[in-house]
């Protein structure tokens, strides 16, 4: 019988480690969702209106360091320098480090577990109960043999190991590999946020330089213009109320100055803050201006298909997809029985000379067997629970893929939309600047009226500042259209650099 029992406990355990080390596991195994794209970008968004205009084609998008296009050597150290030092990139790297502990610490529930115990204590048993009675009885002419009280000493050391049957540690350990992978998409969601947010606070900067630089011109023709009008005056061939007038016009163009000048200590505080610095740290760097970064003659962005393999936020939402999935073979592996193997052994002695004689030694050794009877539906319960996160995180999934498309669209459809305003525009400073120089001969001669002079210049600046605008505008188009399209994280940032890993997750 006893050998029949021990046969039995040897087959169990050796069946136990099998299916452990196969990698026996309940529930669903995770299958990458396909994303619901089009074959193509819309026509609509995709058309090249404006000729001259900088296309889009559908070639593979050349993502990676997208922004070295605008050929502005100023950005590239800027992105180069906030890769490196950026707060939000580097919280996120300390996440991936945390997802990477977390998931040492689920790993270690497949391994047994050993550890080593010494103790003494001295104990008194009472007389008045049935063991302690025994220590104080005698026996005539003997010397008692159990003394009370008594110290007791022992050395031991102590195993067990639960086996994972029915995949309970391994489905948590995928789910942790997944959770892990989702940190790690985090931080290249981090960096693609934090290039986007650097070319275009640098563009919007060097956009508010522009237009002050157009304010600046308009001053000194309008000062030029007030002298002259103060000269006909003066000459009686003109009456004060041009004078008025164009005094008017000065203090109006003059009024915009300081927005100009907020906007550009604006972006410049912006742009020391994503490099981690204090404000006005990056001022004597960009405080002179530049012209605004142009965009490329042409712009692959590839196709509808590249964005699931590109966008971090959709390889997140994928990473959370397979948690989900993984956790509900945690919940199912619960309703099976739990087997562990203890074992336990050493030395007890109530003297330390005879510690470690022979005689003192002890040992147990045997499985466990855990079996959930009754729980009140709460494993049921567990499971549907997480099958119902399961299929939430398929939905969010699908909402990622569907926001990044549109984000997309919106993202072409601005570029091509303010390319063809710019071709206008262009058309409208250039004829605005021709009109205001022949009224400006016209009042001179004494042909044209001061009005017509004051009218051609308000068109001339609003032409130039509206051209200015556009052109900032057009390449902080392109610069979300980067970002749309989830490129600029690619060997960036500092887990980058950092030793990848090896996944605990073994293959399903």
């Amino acid at each position: 019988m006893v050998m029949g029992t021990q046969l039995t406990l040897r087959s169990l355990a050796l069946a136990a480690l099998g299916c452990t080390l196969a990698g026996c596991a309940l529930g669903p195994n995770f299958v990458k969702p396909k994303p619901d794209v089009p074959a193509q970008w819309s026509a609509t968004a995709t058309g090249n209106g404006a000729e001259g205009a900088a296309h889009v084609n559908s070639e593979g998008a050349r993502t990676v360091a997208w922004w070295s296009g605008f050929n502005d050597p100023t950005l590239t150290s800027l992105v180069r320098q906030s890769a490196a030092q950026n707060l939000n990139v580097e919280q996120s790297v300390l996440r991936i480090q945390e997802a990477q502990a977390q998931a040492a610490v689920v790993a270690g529930g497949l391994w047994p577990s050993l550890s080593a115990n010494a103790s003494w204590s001295r104990q008194r048993l009472s007389t008045n109960t049935p063991n302690g009675a025994i220590f104080g009885l005698h026996f005539p002419g003997l010397p008692p043999t159990l003394v009370n009280p008594y110290d007791q000493y022992q050395l031991g050391l102590g195993a067990s190991w639960k086996l994972d049957l029915f995949g309970t540690e391994r489905r948590s350990l995928e789910a942790a590999g997944a959770e892990m992978q989702a940190a790690v998409e985090g931080e290249h969601a981090a960096l693609l946020s934090m290039v986007s947010d650097v070319a275009a606070t640098y563009i919007d900067l060097r956009g508010a330089q522009a237009r002050r630089a157009i304010l600046e011109r308009s001053l000194a023709t309008q000062r030029d213009l007030l002298q002259l009008t103060r000269d006909r005056r003066n000459a009686g061939l003109t009456s004060d109320l041009d004078v008025q007038n164009a005094t008017a016009q000065v203090g109006t163009t003059q009024a915009q100055v300081p927005l100009a000048d907020r906007e550009i200590t604006v972006d410049i505080n912006e742009l020391s803050q994503l490099m981690a610095r204090p404000p006005e740290a990056l001022r004597a760097e960009l405080g002179q201006a530049q012209p605004v970064p142009p965009v490329p003659p042409a712009v692959p962005i590839g196709l509808p298909a590249d964005l699931a393999r590109r966008r971090p936020d959709i390889r997140q939402a994928e990473a959370s997809l397979h948690t989900a999935t993984a956790e509900i073979g945690v919940a199912i592996s619960n309703y099976f029985p739990q087997l562990t193997l203890t074992a336990a052994g050493g030395f007890q002695s109530e003297g330390l000379s005879q510690l470690i004689a022979t005689a003192s030694r002890f040992a147990s050794l045997g499985p466990a067997i855990e079996l959930p009877i009754f729980e009140g539906g709460r494993l049921r319960a567990t499971v549907r629970l997480r099958r119902l996160k399961a299929k939430e995180a398929a939905v969010v999934y699908a909402q990622t893929v569907l926001a990044a498309l549109n984000q997309v669209e919106d993202a072409l459809a601005a570029y091509g939309s303010d390319q063809a305003r710019q071709a206008s525009l262009e058309t409208a400073a250039t004829a605005s600047r021709n009109a205001r120089l022949l009224a400006r001969q016209r009042y001179q001669s004494g042909v044209a009226s001061f009005i017509d002079v004051l009218d051609a210049e308000r068109t001339e600046e609003q032409a130039e500042l509206s051209l200015a605008e556009v052109r900032t505008a057009v390449s902080a188009d392109l610069v979300q259209l980067y970002r749309a399209l989830g490129g600029g994280w690619q060997g960036q940032g500092r887990a980058a650099a950092m030793p990848r890993a090896q996944s605990p997750v073994p293959a399903t």
